[in-house]
């Protein structure tokens, strides 16, 4: 059997739907590949040795986007006590600009 050599591309897709469908073999069988082959790239997967840059790169925008959400949740938060605090404002010196009480 002659040896080949498969992209990260490849690898991953052959994990992803092992991992999905659950049968390591069937997979192999359809992409004509050794079940032992599959199994030693789910289990490279899994220990996070396969697709290294894509994990890392994936994480490290995970984080970046939680980072962004806090700040975001922050400055809505300011806002929303900008506005209650002109609303109180306005209610004392001006109730009749206030409209339904609110």
């Amino acid at each position: 059997m002659k040896r080949r050599k498969h992209s990260k591309e490849f690898k991953l897709q052959v994990v992803k739907e092992a991992l999905e469908v659950g049968n390591k073999a069937l997979v192999a069988r359809r992409y004509d590949l050794s079940s032992n082959l599959v199994q030693r790239w789910v289990k490279a997967y899994e220990e996070g040795q396969l697709g290294e840059e894509t994990v890392n790169s994936s994480s490290a925008e995970v984080k970046r986007l939680e980072e962004e959400n806090e700040q975001l949740k922050k400055l809505l938060g300011e806002k929303n006590l900008e506005i209650a605090i002109l609303r109180d404002w306005i209610k004392k010196k001006n109730p009749h600009l206030l409209k339904n009480g609110k």
